[in-house]
């Protein structure tokens, strides 16, 4: 039983790091492509449209439709809640968000999700942190703080929009996290993107925006539209087989490097230059994660944890 929970955390760690570049980049080119399209919502739908297909396709190829129709109303009513919750109230006000703010300033606000979590799950999932993980914790929370570029917080609309959907996502973390004790991760991450996009598309219905607007993107704007789309699809799948094997406040706080790639990213293509600031964040993060990483098994061990079949494909 140790050696399966070390397995588990061990696969948890490789994907919420693999989840935290992906993340890093993707918020970085999102910044271009929201801008690109001009209308986020209409941009996020088809975003989390495109990612719905994906993942459903992937269902089918690994068989788990017959869990699907499997389902108790108490489990589709929670997948309902992550569609909201998750996957179309806090893309509408991140991506809304985003056209008023920079980049580092939406990833600083986005990367304090994990405290979110932290003030949530804590309590409600009983999860455990040893101090040694505070400390960690501690030193990835001041590496925020030395970024390149980062011109201090405006306090505007935009900034308070992605709060908003930060602290939504970290309520989603806590719901998907007991979601997943019984229901494979595949099939939380498509009900996330198909009932986010559902919601989504009523919301453009409602407010009266007219969906043939989709015809009159360019290539352009459709090339912005997939890449970050593939993207998302490997961030969400990821994301949630790692939050499976693994604890919400650790899984969590590994996405927070996510900002270091995001940093690096705007020093190369925007700023042009590589800061003292940039260098103590890189240090910081790095060290702050790999603390987290090697106190986490003793944590892990001490928490009881789901019987699980599979890995990937669980």
């Amino acid at each position: 039983m140790q050696r399966q929970t070390n397995s588990k955390l061990r696969l948890a760690t490789y994907l919420a790091l693999i989840t935290a570049v992906i993340s890093g980049t993707n918020n970085f080119l999102t910044k271009i492509a929201v801008t690109a399209i001009h209308d986020p919502i209409l941009y996020t739908s088809l975003k989390n449209g495109i990612v719905a297909v994906l993942i459903i396709g992937a269902m089918v190829l690994i068989k788990k439709l017959p869990e699907v129709l499997a389902l108790t109303r108490r489990q589709v009513a929670r997948l309902l809640a992550i569609g909201l919750v998750g996957g179309a109230v806090p893309f509408a006000l991140y991506f809304t968000g985003l056209q008023q703010t920079s980049a580092i300033n939406a990833g600083l606000i986005h990367k304090t999700l994990f405290l979110w979590v932290l003030l949530i799950a804590i309590p409600v999932l009983k999860e455990k942190l040893r101090w040694q993980q505070w400390a960690g914790i501690g030193a990835i929370f001041v590496a925020n703080i030395f970024v390149g570029g980062f011109s201090g917080f405006h306090y505007n609309t935009g900034e308070l929009m992605i709060l908003g959907a930060t602290v939504l996502w970290a309520i989603e973390n806590v719901i998907a996290k007991k979601t997943l004790e019984d229901i494979s991760s595949v099939i939380v991450a498509g009900a996330r993107m198909t009932f986010g996009a559902l919601f989504l598309i009523v919301f453009i219905i409602w407010r009266g925006a007219p969906l043939a607007a989709v015809l009159d993107l360019g290539a352009v704007q459709w090339g912005w539209t997939i890449l970050t789309s593939v993207l998302l699809f490997g961030y969400v799948t990821l994301w949630y087989t790692a939050l499976k094997h693994a604890p919400a406040t650790y899984v969590a706080t590994l996405l927070v490097p996510a900002t270091l790639v995001t940093n690096v990213l705007s020093a190369i293509f925007v700023t042009g230059t590589l800061a003292t600031p940039q260098i103590a964040s890189a240090i910081l993060l790095i060290a702050g994660t790999v603390v987290m990483i090697a106190f986490a098994k003793r944590t892990a061990q001490s928490i009881p944890q789901p019987s699980f079949s599979n890995t990937l494909q669980s």
